[in-house]
């Protein structure tokens, strides 16, 4: 129950818009199409006057046949209401089909404006929000915005049709008119009652609908844990839950918006009563006409079902504007890396900085603190240290994935706080420790970040990392890698990454150990691969593997964010510190030396 209720939590991004608010937002969604929504009033006018037209014929139809005593007026009035059915299908359908595409261009511009958005956020916040939840806000809000907005469409109609019927039942009899209208304030503070709980119900609702979301996700995504642990069962169990939330949560929601139909139709039904009585009585007395009468008893349900569908109608309106309030809070997101300036980076040597740099995910707990470092223009530095050292932290802040509180760092001798993120990047290749591949083609793959590339610079690319490699795939280049990339072994991923990076020739190549769990004859193909990227650039290297640490030009030993050591490998195993006791711990049964020593000592 606790990731239950975690699930329906708001998202510390969350935050509350008044009505005000959110309908200036939505109309800037609508603004650049000024002219289809004057088409589409237009249509709502046409609609609602040669709706209300109807009515008011017959009326004066049936007075008409009363005081001639003939047939002639029912001709006349079957021709009319066909030739006005027509009008109004017609107009209804034009309308309907101007409204359709206006909704469908701005539920694109929301669900772009949104995607443009969540692309833009930092990656702190991808670290802590999960991805379902953000998908479904993407998705399924917008598509609940989408509905709300039609039944705006729908419902204005029938108030303007509402309207024109209340100008002509005050021509006709204004102290009727006046009663009938007498009633539809009482609607209104109905509804409004409803409005807070309408709002709250529904936000829960979509939450749960959120947490469906992940829960679906998370399964898909981890199938094959789950499977290998047999954890099939338990994992039904966990959806069973999630699901039932769901199904309480909107059967709550539907409970409470089914609640106002029943009173606003006591409250109609007593209107219309009185009206009916009111009218009879009149007409008893000769104060009213017959067909004013029934222009009365028509027009009630035509003038009461839009006021019982606006009700109805702002109940659901919460949930348009609850969705749009997700939607919005989304795109509002506070970024947490902030540049002070977007200047041009065309080229970059590759020189990184840091000066008395303080950084920390939850200040006050320093990862970095007055933390100090030069790496030179096309040097290798090697980062060792226990796990909590800050050399993961080292990384993302070069590659700009988080701010820092305090310091300075540098690239080229330019704050990259100033520095435009597009252009900088540009000039990064980033090589995690799990490998992600996009469905596809290995080719594909290492056009990601160049799409321009022809199929002979591909086969350079390749070549670049090794002869074979390539070769030993089922179809070469035109291997499909599969979902993540499940078809290659990751050896083989990790090889398509490095193409991939080698693809966009960067200055500076960021490596979080790429050879930690290849078998060695793959981790000798991947340190070849290595070896040459790091030839003329700046690199990074968060080393877990003794190769890949003995080739770096220098190496630095960090704990507990500070840096305890640095020099070349032999240079530190001669002080005897603590690089000395990790290459004991960890890194001397990789050597080829120690194997040898072990070898010779079996014999």
């Amino acid at each position: 129950m606790g990731l239950l209720a975690r699930g329906l939590t708001t998202e510390a991004y969350d935050r509350d818009y008044s009505d005000r608010d959110l309908a200036r937002r939505i109309w800037r969604y609508f603004a650049p199409w000024k002219q289809r929504v004057a088409l589409i009033v237009a249509g709502l006018l046409a609609r609602s006057i040669f709706g209300a037209a109807a009515p008011f014929i017959v009326a004066k139809s049936i007075d008409r046949m009363v005081a001639a005593g003939n047939e002639r007026w029912l001709y006349l009035l079957v021709v009319a209401l066909l030739l006005l059915g027509v009008l109004v299908w017609l107009t209804n359908w034009l309308q309907r089909r101007m409204a359709a595409r206006l909704l469908g261009d701005i539920v694109l511009a929301m669900r772009r404006d949104a995607f443009v958005a969540t692309m833009g956020h930092d990656m702190s916040f991808y670290d802590q929000y999960q991805s379902g939840r953000i998908v479904s806000r993407i998705t399924s809000d917008t598509d609940e915005f989408g509905r709300v907005a039609i039944l705006v469409v729908d419902t204005a109609s029938q108030l303007l049709l509402a309207l024109l019927l209340l100008l002509l039942l005050i021509t006709v009899e204004w102290r009727l008119a006046m009663l009938s209208l007498a009633f539809a304030p009482i609607a209104f503070f109905v509804a409004q009652g409803f409005r807070g709980i309408a709002r709250r119900v529904t936000r829960r609702s979509q939450r749960a609908v959120a947490e469906v979301n992940v829960s679906i996700q998370e399964v898909v995504t981890g199938i094959g844990i789950a499977k290998n642990f047999r954890r099939e069962d338990g994992i039904y169990d966990e959806f069973v839950d999630v699901n039932l939330l769901s199904y309480e949560s909107n059967l709550r929601r539907g409970l409470v918006l089914s609640m106002l139909f029943p009173t606003l139709n006591v409250i109609s039904g007593l209107g219309t009563a009185l009206i009916l009585y009111i009218g009879g009585v009149n007409v008893v007395s000769g104060l009213i006409s017959p067909g004013s009468w029934f222009l009365f008893i028509d027009s009630l349900g035509r003038f009461w079902f839009p006021m019982i569908n606006l009700a109805s109608f702002w109940s659901q309106f919460q949930a348009g504007l609850s969705a749009t309030e997700r939607l919005f809070a989304l795109m509002d997101a506070t970024p947490v890396v902030h540049q002070r300036a977007a200047n041009p980076v065309a080229q970059i040597d590759g020189e990184i900085q840091f000066n008395q740099l303080c950084f920390a995910y939850a200040p006050p707990d320093w990862v970095l603190e007055d933390f100090t470092l030069h790496i030179r223009a096309g040097e290798s530095v090697a980062l060792v240290g226990h796990t909590g050292a800050g050399k993961s932290s080292i990384a993302k802040l070069v590659a700009r994935f988080y701010e820092f509180q305090r310091g300075e760092l540098l690239i080229d001798g330019r704050d990259i706080r100033t520095l435009n993120l597009s252009d900088f990047r540009r000039h990064l290749g980033i090589v995690s420790q799990s490998p992600f591949l996009f469905e596809g083609t290995v080719a594909d793959n290492i056009r990601y970040v160049n799409p321009t590339l022809s199929d002979d610079e591909l086969e350079e690319i390749a070549l670049a990392l090794g002869s074979d490699w390539a070769e030993n795939l089922p179809n070469g280049l035109q291997t499909d890698v599969g979902e993540r990339g499940t078809r290659l072994s990751l050896g083989q991923r990790q090889l398509v990454v490095l193409a991939r990076v080698l693809a966009q020739n960067p200055a500076i190549f960021i490596l979080d150990e790429a050879t930690a769990s290849v078998d060695p004859f793959t981790e000798a193909q991947i340190q070849d691969a290595l070896d040459r990227l790091f030839k003329d650039r700046t690199s990074i290297v968060i080393a877990h593997r003794l190769s890949t640490v003995k080739a770096a030009d220098r190496i630095i030993v960090l704990d507990q964010g500070r840096i305890i050591e640095a020099g070349s490998h032999e240079a530190l195993m001669a002080e005897g510190g603590h690089y000395a006791e990790l290459y004991d711990t960890y890194f001397r049964h990789q050597s080829l030396d120690y194997i040898g020593e072990r070898g010779g000592a079996r014999q």
